[in-house]
């Protein structure tokens, strides 16, 4: 009997072993997933091979970037399906082409800016764009920093620092842009997901969630938004029904709409979730979460070895 999520309209599938994986292979942490404009699924990994692509059906179609990404972490697909990669590990941003190729490189590979020096970057971790095609990144780990560079890469300006209070940081892990420019962030370590208009005048923020992780804006008829949630990061709390892992539908306003899993603790059991971190949209609603796996295991099951193959990344099916 095949497992469904949410409530209402909001209903999804799990569809099990989702990926046909050649002979071997292993995503090992999954730090962003997206879809381009034929419904291809890109899957950016921590494993051997880091890009992996997929078709609608699982189907594996190709891989790249061997060797050329230290730590897989973000992933932003554009109208023209140019891709936008962030890897934390390696401080840097690279804009290419579907095949791999790099049309663009934003920061210096294997240099990271001195840490929280407001520089660009130490930990980067995600990208946006604009409607004019500024392209916005999320630093990071080693930053509290929202950087804007225009669209050939000249830094235009930043914002953020350290702290709680409105416009400032703990871990600004993701970044989301709206038709009309607003930017989305990710504020994970406190809770909430912060709005700015494009410049970074801070507006609103959103408090119902519990260290959001993955972030997605679905441009439909109504703007909602699709939050993975990584759940709790303390032994203390690790037991605690309803924080999450989860995945969240939100409207602009942040209100919540839905909730996919996270009653009862992480699992590996066909719709409960581990680490979800990166989430992704089809044309047809099916969702796409990918979830760092193996780095969070050690946090949420300390007593247990990794399980050999765990799973780094679910198929929601929409029902209709």
């Amino acid at each position: 009997m095949s497992v469904i999520l949410g409530s209402g309209e909001h209903r999804y599938k799990v569809i099990e072993n989702w990926a046909q994986l050649p002979d071997g292979w292993e995503f090992r942490d999954v730090g962003a997933v997206a879809v381009d404009s034929k419904d291809q699924v890109y899957v950016f990994n921590r494993g051997e091979h880091p890009m992996m692509v997929f078709d609608r059906d699982g189907k594996f179609l190709r891989s790249w970037g061997e060797g050329q990404y230290p730590r897989a972490h973000g992933l932003h697909i554009d109208i023209d399906d140019t891709l936008y990669l962030t890897d934390d590990g390696g401080h840097v941003v690279r804009k290419c082409s579907p095949d791999g190729k790099v049309l663009l490189e934003l920061g210096t590979p294997g240099k990271p800016a001195p840490y929280m020096s407001g520089e660009p970057f130490h930990r980067c971790t995600h990208t946006a764009l604009s409607p004019k095609g500024e392209i916005y990144v999320s630093d990071g780990y080693g930053n509290a920093k929202v950087h804007k560079y225009s669209p050939d890469g000249k830094l235009l300006m930043s914002w953020g620092e350290p702290g709680t209070d409105p416009g400032q940081f703990n871990i600004v892990h993701n970044i989301v842009t709206d038709a009309d420019g607003w930017v989305y962030v990710a504020d994970r370590e406190n809770h909430r997901v912060q709005v700015f208009d494009g410049n970074g005048k801070y507006e609103a923020q959103w408090n119902n969630l519990h260290r959001p992780c993955g972030l997605f804006c679905h441009r439909g008829p109504r703007l909602e938004f699709i939050v993975g949630e990584l759940g709790s990061g303390m032994k203390v709390n690790r037991a605690h029904p309803n924080i999450g892992p989860r995945v969240s539908i939100v409207d602009r306003h942040g209100a919540l709409i839905a909730r996919l899993g996270g009653t009862d603790g992480p699992g590996t059991a066909p719709g409960k979730f581990i680490a979800p971190h990166g989430i992704a949209l089809d044309s047809r609603g099916d969702i796409y979460v990918g979830e760092v796996s193996y780095t969070d295991w050690p946090v949420t099951h300390p007593d247990l070895p990794i399980p050999k193959g765990l799973r780094s990344l679910q198929k929601l099916e929409k029902v209709k």
